[in-house]
């Protein structure tokens, strides 16, 4: 988008950005009312290059969406791929890890010069979903959202009354690293065990190795399981939709929400939400299943998207 002397947006635009791991991309969303995505562009993240090198693509970015716009935003909300601990001021748990106890919201408020807002991609995709959404479009009256990121990793966000809660310790909502069964064996947290460690892609797709001495790709024993052919895929997705409505069970019965949308590549595997519900059903403690269990309508764009709500 070429730089132009007609405005995109006003004071009720909402600026985003979403800091992925290989890409950052800016949003500005017409308003909170009326969230038409008005402007969009991405740069590589380039993180191999260093913290202070990815501080300077956000503000590269930043300085050409404001060129194209004319307009520069009061504050802009920022998801991230970790969370800021909110006592430290600093980044945690980050998988780009050039983030991770580093000043990022500080560093960045005096590299741009704006108030910004930040939280976790996961808060960022619940969010999204439930302002602009599945839940906005389907569940109009939902109160309290939880939105589950299940892929190469397992990450959750809250939302109630279309705030984003986000905890004394920056960790609320993060159910893929409760215990979950020890098979799952060492995570990356220090813990054993964790949901991550059972029902997160390469999870499924070692215990698939592990049983065969055949390395697959997930989408493959997906295949392979739906097809029939292959009894080790067919016992990986059982192992998958068992463990998947146990670790769910324990979000049911402590915030017992009125809507769950599950993003994520594992999210997309058509089992969770029949068998799935099932064995969530099983686990769950109640006399009958109630939650919606739907699956997400914004694909990539809900975590930018979030962030942008992030300042609403």
């Amino acid at each position: 988008m070429t730089k132009t002397s007609t405005r995109i947006g006003d004071e009720h635009s909402l600026w985003g950005i979403d800091m992925g791991g290989t890409k950052i991309e800016g949003v500005i969303l017409k308003s909170a009312k009326d969230p038409e995505v008005l402007y969009r562009d991405r740069l590589p993240t380039e993180s191999d290059k260093g913290y202070d090198h990815m501080l300077g693509q956000v503000k590269r970015l930043i300085d050409k969406m404001k060129a194209d716009a004319n307009f520069t935003p009061a504050r802009i909300g920022f998801g991230t791929p970790g969370t800021l601990d909110p006592k430290r001021g600093v980044m945690k748990n980050c998988n780009t890890t050039a983030m991770n106890g580093r000043p990022m919201k500080t560093d960045l408020e005096k590299l741009l010069g704006l108030p910004i807002e930040m939280a976790n991609d996961a808060d960022c995709f619940a969010l999204a979903e439930a302002r602009y959404g599945v839940v906005k479009e389907q569940f109009p009256n939902a109160r309290v959202v939880f939105g589950v990121i299940m892929g190469t990793g397992v990450g959750g966000g809250i939302v109630i009354d279309g705030k984003p809660i986000i905890g004394l310790q920056g960790i609320a909502g993060e159910w893929g690293h409760n215990f979950l069964d020890e098979s799952g064996g060492p995570c990356y947290c220090g813990k054993t065990g964790c949901v991550e460690k059972v029902i997160a892609g390469p999870a499924l797709e070692k215990y698939y190795f592990d049983e065969t001495g055949n390395k697959k790709p997930l989408k493959d024993i997906v295949a392979l399981a739906e097809s029939k052919v292959d009894p080790t895929a067919q016992k990986t997705m059982l192992r998958l939709v068992e463990f998947y409505g146990k670790a769910l069970s324990v979000i049911v019965n402590i915030l017992d929400p009125d809507v769950i949308v599950i993003g994520g590549g594992v999210g997309n595997i058509d089992l969770l939400y029949d068998r799935g519900l099932d064995a969530l059903r099983k686990y769950v403690f109640n006399n009958a299943l109630d939650t919606p269990v739907v699956r997400p309508l914004l694909g990539d764009s809900a975590g930018v998207i979030g962030a942008a709500f992030l300042v609403s």
